[in-house]
């Protein structure tokens, strides 16, 4: 019998290999650049793709494999699955994840952590207040500062864990966290804007001419907790602001919760001082304004943010010049097709693609290959998929 001993391998690019056997003779599909030890030298992986649709239905994806250089087989290791889960367990811990950030000295993660302390602590005094006093405002505002804290913690943990390398289960990594923590954030956002509307048209049909006293001190405070992280924040006070960095967007979203929500103090002091000089309908006009400010400053970030979790093609490269790309390799000799060209991005700098190809008979791969990669790397994608089938 063949010798089926484990043997490890090393991955040496960002590339993802689902393939069950190599078979070099024949090059069908290209899938990494990989070093499979000292026996071998470094070398481009392909295999065919009607071998890979035939090899794999029973094999469970993302699970720890081995390779077997006698023969070419992946060999799939449940001990090391275990291992790894319980790994992941451990390495996944949300307060080890959040201090160990803010021991590494990480600026950003510090001023944040002390704006979700400030918040905690203002939020846990107006709810005693207004539960031993009755004032049901109080205990309303307390429950919405709440809320907005746990968004901010999960920023916090998205920050933490986006630092974290990719493993055989998240092939690409954590960075996206901080994608969907920026969403989250822009979608509660939206939907306080939605309420502020839903209060100022509230306030319109019941005509309230004052302000409660107790109510009016609380936004004072509140603004005061709000613009220290307006501060912390502040280079990322802008409503258009060009992400390079999943970070940008996690920062972002972070930088609009606060100044959201310093906005909307602001706009219930204005309609207090305003309803002190006797203006009809302040209350109204503030917060109409207040809900469409906000609507203003989060529309831009939700679109992006929406974009990136949808795979929308990346704003980054224009569609004519992935056009350009396309008819490029599709004139080419030895190419008789060019079907299935998609292209997204992961994060914010970072593309993705994958492309099929139909290559007439007789053609070798290899430098149709090297064309494609090259072409599409001029361009920005850092992660192609090609795969190619014969005429």
């Amino acid at each position: 019998m063949e010798d089926q001993s484990r043997l490890p391998y090393k991955k040496k690019q960002n590339a993802s290999f689902n393939y069950h056997k190599l078979e070099s003779d024949s090059p069908r599909s290209f899938a990494g650049d990989y070093d499979f030890g000292k026996s071998a030298d470094r070398r481009f992986a392909y295999s065919r793709q009607a071998s890979f649709r035939q090899s794999i239905p029973t094999a469970e994806p993302h699970t720890p494999i081995s390779i077997n250089l006698s023969n070419g087989y992946f060999l799939h290791n449940s001990a090391e699955d275990k291992l790894l889960s319980k790994d992941l367990d451990e390495k996944f811990s949300f307060i080890s994840l959040i201090f160990g950030g803010l021991r590494s000295g990480n600026k950003q993660m510090r001023r944040l952590f002390v704006l979700i302390s400030l918040n905690v602590a203002y939020s846990t005094v107006e709810l005693c207040i207004g539960l031993f006093t009755g004032r049901v405002g109080l205990v309303s505002d307390a429950f919405h500062l709440t809320f907005g804290c746990g968004l901010l913690t999960f920023s916090l943990f998205a920050m933490a864990a986006s630092r974290q390398k990719p493993d055989s289960i998240y092939t690409y990594g954590y960075k996206r966290l901080e994608v969907l923590s920026a969403f989250t954030n822009a979608l509660f956002l939206l939907f306080m804007s939605f309420s502020i509307a839903v209060e100022a048209l509230h306030a319109f049909i019941q005509d309230e001419s004052d302000h409660k006293h107790y109510l009016i001190i609380s936004a004072i405070t509140n603004l005061m907790v709000n613009l220290i992280g307006v501060w912390f924040f502040r280079s990322y006070a802008r409503i258009n602001l060009v992400y390079r960095k999943a970070e940008d967007m996690n920062y972002h979203s972070v930088c609009l919760h606060v100044l959201a929500d310093s906005i909307r103090s602001a706009g219930l002091i204005l309609a207090s001082w305003l309803l002190s000089l006797g203006v009809n309908n302040a209350e109204v006009l503030c917060l109409g304004l207040v809900s469409v400010t906000v609507f203003m400053l989060v529309m831009p970030l939700f679109k992006t943010t929406g974009g990136v979790l949808l795979q929308m093609a990346p704003p980054s490269i224009s569609s004519s010049a992935l056009s350009k790309c396309w008819r490029q390799v599709n004139s080419r000799e030895d190419i008789s097709e060019v079907s299935q060209a998609r292209f997204w991005e992961l994060v914010p700098g970072h593309i993705i693609g994958s492309i099929s190809l139909q290559v007439k008979k007789g053609m070798d791969d290899h430098p149709i290959l090297q064309y494609v990669h090259g072409l599409y790397h001029d361009l920005g994608v850092k992660d192609l998929t090609v795969e190619t089938d014969r005429a």
